[in-house]
Formats: structure tokens, C-alpha cells, sequence
């Protein structure tokens, strides 16, 4: 099997077949002839032809042959020399349902992310409004979610916060200061050495303070 689906053979391919079939574009009557096919090749048949197809269902030999042709035309099904025999393979339907697999499995996944991180944010945002008693601005909102990104927690974010509103501090520099701090000593107990700095984005304080004309002022450092 391709290194690309490496790990998917645990999977069963019939139950990705029937999961999968309408996604594929397959009517019933191909897909009843492609689990007999990988029935009677599973049996020890290289070969699957329409006349063997047909002593296993209902479907006429002229019926069936009409859909091998159109299976192996739309490449979910080949026809294979080994040794000098022909041999029926369902490899290629196999890693188009891998393939398509994997692609619901990391849309998934990236919405279940997303989901989590939306939950995440409302309640940072939740907390620090309640704690600072006031609306966050636009920017500081950003900082939030900048903070996720840079890898802190929740409950980092919120000790941060708490460590800050205990020196007497209510803005969001010496929150971000917390949790540089912490990360630097935790580096330090860890590895020994740390990349973080104990400089505030200046970016982000040059538009918290522009965008401060317009929302309610926090308290200075």
C-alpha cells in the first residue's frame, strides 16, 4: 500500500465502501458488483471476470460487463499482468476511499479545533471582562487569540491575569509580561536556556494605545 495511507489498512475497505460509496459517485449496482469482486478475490480468485460475477448475483453477464467497463474507465478498478497473468485489483477504488477518508478525518478534525478554540476565546474573553470590570477593545480581543497562538493555555492566560491584578496591574502588558516570565522560567528549568524576551509586542502596544480613544482606559503601569 502507498506510504501516503500508511496506517489506514487497519480500515476496513468494505465498511469505507458502504460508507463511501454516494461520495465516490457509485449506484448500487456497482457497488454490489465491487464487494463481489473483493469477495471472490479475498477467496483466492486472481482473476474476476463478468461470467464469475454473475454465478454470485442476480445481475446479467452482459449487465455486470457493462460495469467493469465503466469501473476500470473511471479508474476504481484495473486489470493487472503479473507473471503472465491477468489479474483483477480494486487498489486504485481502495486509495481514492483512503485518500477521501483522510480528507473528512482532517476536516474534522480542523472543525473540532476551531470549535474548541471559538469556546476557548469566549471564555478568556468572559473572564477578563469580568475581572478588569469593562469591555475589552477590538485589539485586546486579538491579543487573546494571538496568545492561543503563541501556544499559552487557557489556564496560563488566566493565572497570567490573576498574577498581574495582584501586583496592581489591570492591562493587558503586564499580563503578557506574566506569561513571558513564566515561559522563561519554565525554559530555563526544562532546557536551560530560554528564547523568550521580557519585551512587550510593540506593535500591539502602539494599537492598544491607539485604540484606547475609543474604549474605556485601563489603568497605567
Amino acid at each position: 500500500m502507498d506510504n501516503n495511507f500508511a496506517g489506514l489498512g487497519a480500515i476496513d475497505f468494505r465498511y469505507l465502501l458502504l460508507d463511501l460509496y454516494k461520495q465516490v459517485g457509485l449506484s448500487e449496482n456497482e457497488l454490489a458488483v465491487l464487494l463481489m469482486t473483493d469477495h471472490l478475490l479475498r477467496q483466492g480468485n486472481d482473476l474476476v471476470t463478468a461470467d464469475l460475477l454473475s454465478l454470485k448475483m442476480t445481475l446479467k453477464v452482459k449487465e455486470i460487463d457493462g460495469i467493469l467497463a465503466g469501473l476500470v474507465k473511471r479508474e476504481l478498478l484495473s486489470y493487472e499482468q503479473s507473471k503472465d497473468k491477468l489479474r483483477t485489483s480494486v487498489e486504485p477504488l481502495k486509495k481514492k476511499l483512503y485518500k477521501l477518508f483522510q480528507l473528512q478525518m482532517a476536516k474534522n478534525n480542523q472543525n473540532l479545533l476551531s470549535a474548541d478554540r471559538a469556546e476557548i476565546l469566549s471564555r478568556l474573553y468572559g473572564y477578563f471582562e469580568r475581572r478588569l470590570s469593562r469591555t475589552l477593545s477590538p485589539l485586546e480581543n486579538q491579543t487573546l487569540s494571538k496568545w492561543l497562538d503563541d501556544a499559552y493555555s487557557e489556564e496560563d492566560i488566566k493565572a497570567a491575569l490573576e498574577n498581574a491584578l495582584a501586583a496592581g496591574k489591570r492591562n493587558f502588558k503586564a499580563v503578557d509580561r506574566a506569561l513571558r516570565t513564566s515561559r522563561r522560567r519554565d525554559d530555563f528549568e526544562q532546557e536551560g536556556f530560554s528564547g523568550v524576551n521580557d519585551s512587550w509586542d510593540a506593535d500591539i502596544a502602539r494599537t492598544i494605545e491607539i485604540a484606547k480613544t475609543k474604549w474605556v482606559n485601563d489603568d497605567g503601569e
